[in-house]
């Protein structure tokens, strides 16, 4: 068994991985780490979690969770995860980081958007950015993982084709994002009050986002193709669960509408968690995060809008499960040489 500790056990993402490590025939949890809920119970901090699990969440000290965990998930905020994984590097054999604090390798372009994370570069350089599907071989292994964000994560699994199986040059990607306010975390804020989200479309981040830095930063580090510019407005919707990004993509290359959907089928053919779906094949239009919630699928529509100029790609994903601890887990699962979607076979609930 593979022995696993989770610091930040008291947020969202926290409580899914203690659900999702719970459930993995390869996993033993033995560690909960935080600061405010020391002492607590993870069916106090999480009502669906009912579970004995012999455990309180205890202060963290780097020694004591050497001794006791193989791999440590940090679902802390960006600050935090960029001291503990300086401590906790090289004495666990696996870190892996659900902040943003490893995500961006450039300097500069981190310290824009994580100006408060501060880390050490040569740290930042062994982390491997933590897209399963794109990867590949790098998570075996690794010692460091950094977990996309769940923006990051739709945006660049609904790219990648065009730019790693077609080699298109991309001249512009707007972006147009849609999550649920879990996305915002546990932490209380006005705007998140009931009476203000419910029924909202709330433009939190129209002109720019950390996220869609994240994914130019990996992408100019991808080849054949490339990205010119990435831009993106985010949006707060009334649902809990689930995000939506559109991706509207210009590009002076021919595109054929049938080439492109070939081209995702084969990308994805062997990649368990991404579904390449027709805008048309239910009884709803394609994709719609409800027909992800509560698993780690991920779905993708591409389309051609020959009329605009421009190739408009669609990914919906459950931002808690896919884009963030399913996402986690299933990076374990490659770390180990375990199939990846061990523990993770759950389909998603609907209606939710």
């Amino acid at each position: 068994m593979i022995r696993v500790g989770i610091v930040g056990a008291s947020g969202f993402a926290g409580g899914e991985l203690i659900r999702l490590v719970n459930q993995h025939p390869d996993l033993e949890l033995t560690f909960l780490g935080g600061n405010s809920s020391a002492g607590r119970r993870p069916a106090e901090l999480h009502p669906g979690l009912r579970l004995d699990l012999g455990l309180t969440v205890e202060p963290v000290e780097a020694g004591r969770v050497a001794e006791r965990c193989d791999v440590v998930f940090l679902a802390t905020p960006a600050p935090v995860s960029a001291r503990l994984a300086a401590e906790l590097a090289d004495r666990v054999a696996c870190v892996i980081d659900l902040s943003g604090a490893f995500r961006i390798r450039g300097r500069a372009l981190h310290e824009r958007w994580y100006a408060k994370a501060d880390r050490s570069e040569e740290l930042a350089d062994r982390f491997v950015y933590g897209v399963p599907e794109l990867v590949g071989d790098a998570l075996k292994d690794a010692s460091l993982i950094s977990v996309p964000g769940c923006y990051a994560t739709a945006i660049t699994l609904g790219l990648a084709p065009l730019v790693l199986e077609l080699g298109l040059n991309l001249k512009t990607v707007l972006v147009d994002g849609k999550s649920g306010s879990s996305g915002g975390g546990i932490q209380l804020r006005t705007a998140d009050l009931h009476p203000l989200r419910n029924g909202a479309i709330a433009p939190y981040a129209p002109t720019g986002h950390r996220h869609a830095a994240e994914v130019g930063d990996f992408m100019e580090r991808s080849k054949p193709g490339t990205i010119g510019s990435l831009t993106m407005s985010a949006y707060g919707v009334s649902h809990v669960r689930g995000l939506l990004a559109s991706c509207y993509v210009f590009t002076d290359d021919p595109v054929d509408l049938r080439e492109l959907q070939r081209a995702y089928l084969r990308f994805y053919k062997k990649h368990h968690f991404v579904r390449v779906r027709r805008n048309n094949e239910t009884l709803i239009p394609m994709p719609d995060p409800q027909a992800t919630l509560g698993s780690n699928y991920c779905d993708v529509t591409v389309l051609h809008d020959p009329d605009g100029g421009r190739v408009v790609v669609l990914a919906a994903l459950d931002n808690l499960i896919k884009g963030a601890a399913g996402q986690a887990v299933q990076a374990l699962n490659k770390r180990y040489g375990l199939p990846e979607e061990r523990g993770l076979t759950m389909q998603p609930v609907m209606p939710a």
